[in-house]
């Protein structure tokens, strides 16, 4: 794509903050929280994770859409961010699996972009001042018309997302990991009865679904609002919390399903939104992290342990506000020290706030979901 062949475009950050570039994907006016995303691979991946509902995404590496766009790669069925902003774009990808480009994926979607832009001076300004709103537009580019509505726009903080992307029915997952792409063969490899896992849909990326599938397990994805009386009739073995998008503290039916379920004994396991709603049930509080974490290379650990893992999430759980008595801290952010991971001291119940399933990312933390397994095995016995 020619900058000389190029519709204008403008990003209005909600600090006054300026950015011209040109349009890629659809035209038209979004507004969303500007988040910036450090990962070296995976776009497609990125923008079709339902926990970047709300959000436009920075990407800061430095092109976007050489490898194309295809169907296996796709987390949900449609692209949820609102924006994408990247520095420059391929409109010619080059890859066997292929099947359509970026920017007309976009267009199909009708999901906006600008490049052209600084996006090192964007991510600074992010990291100084903090994740903010802003919007891209093709068609107001008067600077002061589309700062009104970006400063009118609401805050994360507060906005309960999970209602726009969680299952409007119940459906099963049965679809393991594709073998081309199986990367543990000797751990999934289980001939035992099958287990069955309520999976409480708050946003769930589909990767999680396929390494609960590929460990023998019978998935059963409900949505969000579903009762605990809907839950414990499919005599689950095991309750999964997945990702989302959005405030947890929001989501006040969420934590008052995941603090119920806390009572049947059955083994729970929470993940990135589900990991913070299961830490509201246990007693705890959340709050918004300045920039977020987001990206393929985040260490966490404990005890001289680390796992280099994938993370997406804008809340983090206070490690103040959690009960001692009963809940301990089995996991750190080992760049900022929050709370990465939480395991209850009785009951069969543990959550981590990173994407074990790893699409994007490294694989050190897959060992998650057999440890689940295990749990849920463990219970039955």
């Amino acid at each position: 794509m020619s900058l000389f062949d190029g519709i204008p475009a403008v990003l209005v950050m909600a600090d006054g903050t300026i950015y011209r570039g040109w349009s890629f994907g659809a035209t038209g006016t979004a507004i969303g929280e500007v988040v910036f995303n450090t990962g070296m691979t995976g776009y497609q991946e990125v923008l079709t994770d339902p926990s970047y509902c709300g959000q436009m995404i920075v990407f800061t590496y430095p092109e976007l859409g050489n490898t194309g766009i295809n169907a296996e790669d796709e987390e949900s069925f449609k692209p949820q961010a609102r924006g994408a902003i990247a520095r420059n774009i391929c409109t010619r990808p080059s890859n066997w699996r292929s099947q359509q480009s970026l920017p007309d994926y976009l267009k199909q979607h009708q999901i906006p972009g600008i490049y052209g832009i600084d996006t090192r001076d964007l991510t600074r300004r992010i990291r100084q001042s903090g994740a903010m709103n802003g919007a891209i537009s093709t068609e107001i580019l008067d600077e002061a018309e589309l700062l009104e509505q970006v400063q009118a726009y609401p805050s994360m903080k507060g906005l309960n997302l999970v209602q726009e992307v969680t299952t409007p029915t119940v459906y099963e997952w049965s679809d393991p990991t594709t073998s081309i792409w199986e990367f543990n063969p000797e751990a999934v490899a289980n001939s035992a009865e099958p287990l069955t896992v309520v999976a409480l849909d708050f946003g769930v990326k589909r990767n999680i679904l396929r390494r609960l599938a590929s460990y023998g397990c019978r998935v059963i994805v409900v949505p969000a609002h579903t009762t605990v009386e809907e839950i414990l009739e499919y005599n689950p073995d095991g309750i999964f919390l997945s990702n989302g998008p959005g405030d947890p503290a929001a989501v006040t039916e969420g934590i008052e399903t995941a603090k119920k379920l806390l009572s049947t004994n059955k083994p729970i396991f929470g993940i990135c939104m589900g990991h913070q709603i299961l830490g509201h049930a246990l007693g705890a509080e959340t709050f918004k992290l300045k920039f977020g974490h987001r990206g393929l290379n985040q260490p966490a650990g404990l005890k001289q342990q680390v796992e280099i893992t994938s993370q997406n999430h804008s809340f983090a759980i206070d490690p103040d506000s959690l009960p001692v008595n009963t809940v301990e801290i089995s996991h750190f952010n080992l760049n900022d020290h929050t709370v990465a991971g939480l395991r209850h001291k009785s009951l069969p119940v543990f959550s981590v706030q990173y994407h074990p399933e790893a699409s994007p990312g490294p694989h050190d933390a897959d060992y998650l979901f057999e440890e689940f397994v295990q749990t849920m095995r463990r219970a039955q016995q």
